[in-house]
């Protein structure tokens, strides 16, 4: 039996989340260890599967560009789930990473995807703020890493040549913070292997894009015995329309001059410009 399902970006996010939440691993990390989550709005989506909690949103790619959040505190960006206790690790990332071990779990996401399952994520502050000074450590620490990313951020080049293309400071101009691009390495969880991972199917994307909402949406087909097909179905349905997760008040991005951590980033020409009518103004 074949089903042909659409997702979009926001509805796969949900889909990733709860392969996720529902693997052994995971489930016995929550249960006996320690889960890491460093925020993005698909890790939030599993904290909030796990514990009905949200992540505060940082960094995001919007309309005009690489943005930050309108407001820099509030509830945890980065946070550690232990016997069901969730601990803030905004201020002592590091030392998060350094407490994790063999059977613990990290759940980080990404900001760009290549053909061969590579990743990177976007640093926007000097030495990518908190979590950046301790993602080095935690591709050391021997800990299982989860990449929870969906197929939008694949790139039509390799991670390698578009980390050479990046960096905070090489650009002179730029729409949003300039960003740099950091290597990780992890088990990628993208939407078709989320519906693997649930269901005893295949699972092929035949389509990307759309309009009205579905901007980014995978249309996918699924193949396999009636009653696999049913539960990816089923599931499916349950998720549709469901929004994008992430603590409401830190989904608003920051606006020139007004948000707090306005000056930290570098060659942003709204900064400069000061408007909406952004106008070539090299820095």
């Amino acid at each position: 039996m074949q089903a042909q399902i659409t997702l979009t970006v926001a509805e796969g996010k949900r889909l990733i989340a709860e392969a996720i939440c529902r693997r052994a691993d995971v489930q016995s990390a929550l249960a006996g260890g320690r889960i890491l989550l460093k925020g993005g709005t698909t890790v939030s989506a599993v904290l909030e599967r796990l514990t009905g909690e949200m992540l505060r949103i940082s960094g995001r790619i919007s309309p005009r560009g690489a943005k930050a959040s309108a407001q820099r505190e509030g509830g945890a960006h980065s946070a550690v789930l232990a016997h069901g206790q969730l601990i803030s690790m905004d201020t002592c990332f590091s030392e998060a990473v350094q407490s994790l071990g063999k059977t613990d779990i990290a759940i980080i996401g990404a900001n760009a995807i290549d053909s061969t399952g590579r990743a990177a994520m976007m640093f926007g502050s000097p030495l990518g703020g908190m979590p950046g000074c301790g993602l080095a450590g935690l591709m050391a620490q021997g800990c299982k890493i989860i990449i929870a990313c969906g197929l939008e951020k694949l790139i039509p080049t390799s991670i390698d040549n578009a980390v050479r293309s990046a960096g905070m400071q090489s650009m002179d101009w730029s729409m949003g913070m300039a960003v740099g691009l950091a290597p990780i390495i992890g088990e990628l969880v993208t939407e078709p292997d989320a519906i693997r991972l649930l269901a005893d199917v295949e699972c092929c994307v035949i389509g990307s894009g759309g309009i009205d909402g579905a901007e980014g949406a995978l249309t996918m087909v699924v193949a396999g015995r009636e009653t696999e097909i049913e539960k990816i179905v089923k599931l499916v349905l349950t998720l549709k329309q469901t929004a994008t997760s992430g603590q409401a008040n830190s989904l608003a991005e920051c606006t020139p001059g007004k948000a707090a951590g306005c000056g930290v980033h570098r060659a942003c020409a709204w900064r400069v410009q000061k408007g909406e009518n952004l106008q070539w103004v090299k820095k």
